[in-house]
């Protein structure tokens, strides 16, 4: 089933089914690691409260070396055609465009792997940035791994500029990719 037409909008009941289905299906909404099969168990022990858990503010995450950390605001929206396509978050502080050192970047996404390649992550990305607008954010980073090629260039269709390559330990020893969105100057 495609509807066509992409919508974004925050984690509804309405399209958890086919959240489930991707999550079934192996996809993980979480870059850095698989939490597929924990997310699963948790929407089908308590759906309302899964869906609740997406949006809520406040409270800890786990990062891949199994440390916690506070989180920080955020907001999260769902990609939909009809299907569930992915999700895509930003993440900041109040009052600043910096990041605390175990966040990796502004805005994170995940695109179902077989609904890539139709622009969704970069129209989602577009969107984002808008709303990184209205909180007053006037630069934001993201961060790729080096091989991920689509990332990269939906990242620079929408502004970014490449800054640095670095690792942060508590993601593991691989490199990353940091990139750049001037939002300041934007229309």
């Amino acid at each position: 089933m495609n509807g066509g037409r992409l919508q974004l909008d925050t984690p509804r009941a309405d399209w958890l089914s086919s959240y489930a289905q991707a999550l079934e299906k192996g996809w993980s909404p979480d870059n850095t690691r698989d939490v597929s099969a924990e997310q699963l168990a948790a929407l089908k022990r308590d759906p309302s409260a899964f869906i609740a858990s997406l949006v809520a503010q406040g409270g800890v995450i786990t990062l891949p070396d199994g440390s916690t950390r506070p989180k920080i605001p955020f907001t999260r929206l769902w990609l939909w055609d009809g299907e569930f396509c992915g999700t895509i978050a930003l993440r900041w502080q109040e009052g600043t465009d910096l990041l605390p050192p175990h966040v990796l970047g502004h805005i994170g996404y995940a695109i179902v792997p077989w609904k890539r390649g139709r622009g969704y992550a970069s129209e989602a990305l577009r969107v984002i940035l808008e709303r990184a607008r209205a909180v007053g954010l006037a630069r934001v980073e993201i961060t790729t791994d080096p091989e991920n090629e689509a990332s990269r260039r939906v990242i620079e269709k929408n502004g970014g500029r490449f800054v640095e390559e670095f690792v942060n330990e508590a993601y593991g020893p691989g490199m990353r990719l940091r990139y750049a969105v001037e939002l300041k100057d934007a229309k």
